[in-house]
């Protein structure tokens, strides 16, 4: 296996910032997207600008695997026009059950055979919308089952764990400046709704679900502590 990385690219504000992380620190990266009937499957659309973006001699191949299943199985906000909300369980309607389980273990199967030994995924317990398979004790499990079951060393990076959304347009301002921050706001989607039209000051979205409100109380913050906010 090589030091190369496979990044879940799933064309949101986390993953693009994952993308521009992972190609600052290994030679060689792929990208990987799920089709799983997501109801804001306009997030797939958006990857190819993001890739064009971020045009590095270390970017490789794009991967995209169709999980139709994933929805099929699910009862959720995100994988059908439910009204997004809390349930009784005090998780919210949007958690698809098993998805970050189930795209981690793809992913490893897929570096598996392009012999890539690192993962590299946008799942954040700081920020976040309470899913459980996106805290760090799931992914630490994840990295020794995937390791125990395929006989491999595969190391499983989430660079943005422990960082809230204003952070994360930080890391973005760090890694690419204003440029490859103005490349998140315009080019990537994280509204569950799946709603583009009119470019807020944070990006496109509904503005008033779940992740917009996360990704613009981010972006708020981000541009609050920039005086004057970096030129596009």
């Amino acid at each position: 296996m090589t030091e190369g990385a496979l990044v879940l690219f799933s064309g949101g504000q986390d993953s693009a910032t994952c993308l521009a992380w992972a190609l600052r620190r290994f030679p060689r990266v792929e990208t990987l997207g799920f089709d799983y009937g997501q109801r804001h499957k306009v997030e797939l659309d958006c990857r190819a600008a993001l890739r064009e973006g971020m045009a590095s001699p270390a970017l490789g191949e794009d991967h995209l695997l169709y999980l139709p299943v994933l929805g099929a199985i699910s009862d959720t906000a995100l994988t059908s026009d439910a009204e997004i909300t809390l349930q009784a369980d005090g998780l919210p309607s949007t958690f698809v059950p098993g998805r970050n389980l189930v795209f981690l273990t793809l992913a490893a199967a897929l570096a598996f055979r392009r012999g890539l030994r690192h993962l590299v995924a946008g799942m954040c317990e700081t920020d976040y919308s309470g899913y459980p398979d996106c805290r760090d004790d799931t992914v630490k499990a994840m990295q020794v089952a995937l390791n125990l079951g395929m006989d491999r060393r595969f190391v499983l990076h989430t660079p943005l764990m422990w960082r809230d959304k204003k952070a994360t347009w930080e890391l973005a301002e760090a890694l690419g400046g204003p440029t490859l921050v103005e490349l998140v706001r315009k080019e990537s989607h994280s509204c569950y709704r799946g709603v583009r039209g009119t470019l807020h000051r944070w990006g496109h979205g509904c503005g008033d679900c779940p992740a917009c409100d996360l990704r613009a109380r981010g972006w708020d913050a981000y541009a609050a502590s920039h005086d004057p906010l970096p030129a596009p």
